[in-house]
């Protein structure tokens, strides 16, 4: 009997907490329990390279997202969920690929040779249509004894 009314004002307790599915929720992210209606638009802050790992000539590179979720789900049927969800495309030194990322990991690059370089990230949508975008441009520093590793 404990057990149940333990298991009821829990119950109780937690119901009657309030959701917020948009506005102003002291600086946290939108709770994904409701849908959010009329979105605010997605933003991409992407930072430059930490200075100590790019003088030994590896590159780290932070980002956040605001107004959608970083997650590995892609195709049409996702554009509907809410709130908002997408991935990033990194392309390096204007190549004509890029690779798609869903970790939520700062972006990491070793091996660069020395010199200028431009990391451009763009933030799309699960299929895969850019929604924002930041190129970050750095010189990799010549390394005594060439050594580029991690």
């Amino acid at each position: 009997m404990r057990l149940l009314s333990t298991l009821i004002l829990g119950l109780a307790a937690t119901l009657s907490l309030p959701v917020f599915a948009q506005g102003d929720v002291g600086g946290a992210s939108p709770i994904a329990v409701v849908a959010i209606e009329n979105e605010a638009a997605p933003r991409l802050i992407v930072d430059q390279p930490l200075p100590g790992p790019l003088a030994k000539g590896q590159v780290f590179i932070g980002y956040r997202t605001e107004n959608i979720r970083i997650v590995p789900v892609y195709n049409k049927g996702a554009l509907d969920v809410s709130p908002r969800i997408g991935h990033l495309h990194v392309t390096v030194d204007g190549t004509p690929w890029h690779w798609a990322d869903a970790s939520n990991e700062p972006i990491i690059l070793v091996g660069l040779p020395p010199g200028p370089h431009k990391v451009l990230v763009e933030l799309a949508d699960p299929t895969h249509m850019v929604v924002a975008s930041k190129a970050v441009e750095f010189v990799v520093p010549a390394v005594a004894g060439g050594q580029h590793g991690h």
